[in-house]
């Protein structure tokens, strides 16, 4: 029996204030994507391998949990909402040419080994942007992350911005086959600078070329950083990876949220997800981004849509990692009222509960024990944040605990409003 009330390995119970605490900070960031005019919308838990398989980017096919239907058709958890709403936009949005914005909350599944406190099923709520690939949009999007960021209370975080042109223009400039240049990828992207170097310094490639590779661990840092890139670029591609940025940065700095970006090119994405900026959220309390985000123009054309898209989404998990070791007060509503009565009150104390809630005030009905005190239910009721308690005394009468300040009022039900 005791097996029975374990979890798996990477799932976990999130329950009482944690839970409140968490369903109000995913209310608070849906609130700033609605301001934003982000629409809703919902795609499956599970669907089809192919929807997530690595040629769409997505994830390897170890890291899936997958399961088989009736007719032995291959499903899997999704490990990744983006492209499921890539394959309803191109399905039900097929001609749409103008800006589509929509939002989503869900979760999402890795099948892999626990690490660092890692969980398997992940909460995450993000935007995506379609149709739209100016700079602007980047920025606006990167805008609307810092938003999210402030409405969650912190006040202390960073983006960081990186650009994927910039790597591809020197890639291709260096004329490498594809295993190497997976390979240069992966060392940048764990920034394992010292293996770059070692595997790049006897390669036959021009020497600027070399040399900006070998420059990436120094490729961040503030608006200035973008200078120095721009003097180590060696094709069109990569200065106007450099000159779009300069674009973004300048749209941020209209909001005053220039302060909170910062730019590395060491940021790579481990797949070919990303076609242009690419982006991550850091703050204090947990060793990861709790946000990612990109410009992932390729991906829709894999449905059957070719548009530009760019979209974020928040890992939640770790950004109520990060609120709680920050200290961040996350108020519980605590408006609520119980009403109790004996049995012979059974009618008055349903009568007012529906007259209270009809008034959108919460309410929990609860019909007095003989085993229990009217102390035993005021203690329940702070313990579950309720502000008060109306215990009817009869027909007509109450006594009014206040559970905050610990005062107790006799009053007539006709007055309680």
């Amino acid at each position: 029996m005791d097996n029975l009330l374990h979890t798996p390995e990477g799932v976990r119970d999130i329950y009482d204030d944690e839970c409140k605490k968490k369903l109000k900070v995913l209310n608070k960031l849906h609130h700033v994507l609605s301001l934003h005019s982000y629409n809703d919308i919902e795609t499956p838990t599970f669907e089809f391998f192919d929807i997530f398989n690595q040629d769409k980017g997505s994830a390897n096919s170890t890291e899936m949990y997958k399961f088989f239907d009736r007719e032995n058709n291959t499903l899997v958890l999704r490990p990744d909402i983006t492209p499921g709403i890539a394959r309803c936009v191109a399905k039900y949005y097929t001609d749409e040419n103008f800006p589509i914005r929509l939002c989503y909350q869900g979760k999402t599944f890795f099948n892999t080994r626990g690490h660092q406190g890692k969980l398997n099923e992940i909460t995450q709520i993000g935007c995506e942007l379609i149709n739209d690939d100016s700079s602007a949009a980047d920025a606006e999007v990167i805008a609307t992350a810092i938003d999210c960021f402030k409405a969650s209370g912190l006040t202390e975080f960073q983006i960081e911005i990186g650009e994927v042109e910039f790597f591809k223009g020197i890639i291709e400039d260096a004329h490498l086959d594809r295993e190497t240049e997976d390979e240069i990828r992966k060392y940048i992207h764990n920034r394992n600078f010292f293996a770059l170097e070692m595997l790049i310094k006897d390669m036959d490639m021009p020497d600027d070329v070399k040399r900006v590779l070998l420059s990436f661990d120094q490729l961040f840092g503030g608006y200035e950083m973008l200078s120095k890139a721009k003097e180590l670029a060696t094709n069109d591609m990569s200065r106007n990876a450099i000159e779009r940025l300069e674009k973004v940065y300048k749209a941020l700095s209209y909001s005053g949220y220039d302060k909170f970006v910062c730019f590395d090119f060491s940021l790579l994405s481990r797949y070919d997800y990303y076609t242009g900026i690419i982006f991550r959220g850091y703050t204090f309390g947990t060793g990861d981004a709790v946000v990612k985000g990109g410009r992932y123009n390729n991906l829709l054309i894999k449905y059957g849509k070719d548009a530009p898209a760019i979209g974020f989404a928040f890992y939640i998990d770790d950004l109520m990692m990060a609120i709680t070791r920050q200290k961040i007060e996350i108020n519980i509503d605590n408006s609520g009222s119980i009403i109790l009565y004996d049995i012979e009150q059974q009618k008055a104390a349903i009568e007012l509960a529906n007259y209270m809630r009809r008034s959108e005030r919460k309410v929990e009905l609860i019909r007095k024990s003989k085993k229990k005190e009217i102390t035993d239910y005021a203690e329940y009721g702070k313990k579950n944040h309720f502000s008060g308690l109306f215990y009817l005394t009869s027909d007509e009468d109450v006594d009014v605990y206040d559970l905050i300040n610990g005062n107790i009022n006799k009053t007539l039900i006709s007055d309680i409003n």
